[in-house]
């Protein structure tokens, strides 16, 4: 039986791939925050289904020495390192932390698994934040990173200790380049599920405005649930790589408002409220990922469309089942090709 050892197990994608891995037979080991176990009931809801099939280890990522030694007993066949300081919002407040906390981390894990663990395969998780600024578009492999937040700069920093740790130590390091991707399980926070969970409370007369800023934003939407699979794939093969993972479709934080509206037989233009606050400081120019390296080598491709990942988010905030829709979008994405 494979060991797969997640950091960041509790979050949206460490819970989806924890799913996609049980599924597959293997020993699943998650990495938590002390306090994280202290207080399942908030910080490890999304695990609540499969907590019984895991091995959850209170093991501080700061800790160079306590990294090691859960390496080293547990011996591992795959890492997936998914843990970091992710919003990017934030990292505008508080650069210093983003930045330290998540390049110490990495290195922290790779030195760890090559002298404990040599032979353990290592999944990092870039970003289309990497890309910042490009001059190009779409993006890919082979395309320059302009990082224009602290964020984007921490995620070039762990790519490029992936890649040195790859070439340098010969370690089997892979990396994706993810650009957004979001579910039912996305934390609050984020715009996606701001939108759902807001559409969801408005129906039911819990709230009577949604404030958001710039709905003209553009952004490369995909569903976690699939790009999980794509980091599996990556660890299975014979030499490792990196991809780019994306969906290559733009769409507007304006077409998001409007489908999630619609599920409820709302029109957002009746409870949308214009808020500046809500500007990034270096709002991104638009990101949309070419994934046809992924798809011509592994054969992956992104399986739920835009509006259904919007659809089953609205679903999930109202408490209700959610079935596939079928027909024609109601919106047409722009691609960048």
């Amino acid at each position: 039986m494979k060991k797969a050892l997640i950091t960041g197990i509790a979050g949206q994608d460490g819970s989806y791939l924890a799913e996609l891995l049980l599924g597959k037979g293997y020993q699943v080991f998650g990495i938590l925050r002390k306090e994280a176990l202290e207080d399942p009931v908030n910080r490890m809801w999304r695990l609540r289904h499969i907590h019984d099939q895991l091995t959850l280890l209170p093991v501080s990522l700061e800790s160079d020495a306590s990294l090691y030694r859960c390496v080293e007993e547990l011996q591992p066949d795959e890492c997936y390192h998914l843990a970091a300081r992710s919003f990017v919002s934030y990292s505008f407040n508080d650069g210093h932390e983003t930045i330290d906390a998540n390049i110490a981390n990495t290195h922290y894990l790779l030195s760890a698994l090559n002298q404990a663990a040599p032979d353990c395969r290592f999944y990092f998780p870039g970003s289309s934040e990497m890309f910042g600024h490009s001059s190009r578009a779409p993006q890919n492999e082979a395309t320059p990173f302009r990082p224009r937040s602290p964020y984007g700069i921490s995620k070039v920093a762990g790519f490029d200790l992936t890649r040195n740790y790859r070439e340098s130590h010969n370690m089997f390091a892979a990396c994706g380049i993810l650009y957004n991707h979001e579910s039912p399980r996305r934390g609050h926070e984020y715009v996606t599920r701001k939108i759902s969970s807001n559409v969801a409370r408005i129906k039911q007369g819990l709230e009577t405005r949604i404030r958001l800023g710039n709905i003209d934003a553009q952004r490369d939407w995909g569903h976690a649930r699939d790009y999980v699979h794509s980091m599996w794939l990556m660890l299975q093969q014979d030499e490792p790589d990196d991809y780019v993972i994306a969906t290559g479709e733009l769409h507007t934080v304006r077409e998001l408002l409007d489908i999630a509206f619609a599920c409820v037989g709302l029109d957002y233009q009746s409870y949308f409220e214009f808020d500046e606050k809500f500007f990034r400081p270096t709002e991104a120019v638009p990101l949309a990922g070419d994934a046809s390296k992924i798809a011509k080598k592994l054969g992956w491709h992104p399986t739920t469309s835009f509006e259904a990942l919007v659809e089953e988010m609205v679903a999930h905030d109202l408490g209700k089942p959610f079935a596939a829709p079928h027909g024609r979008p109601r919106h047409k994405a722009s691609s960048v090709a």
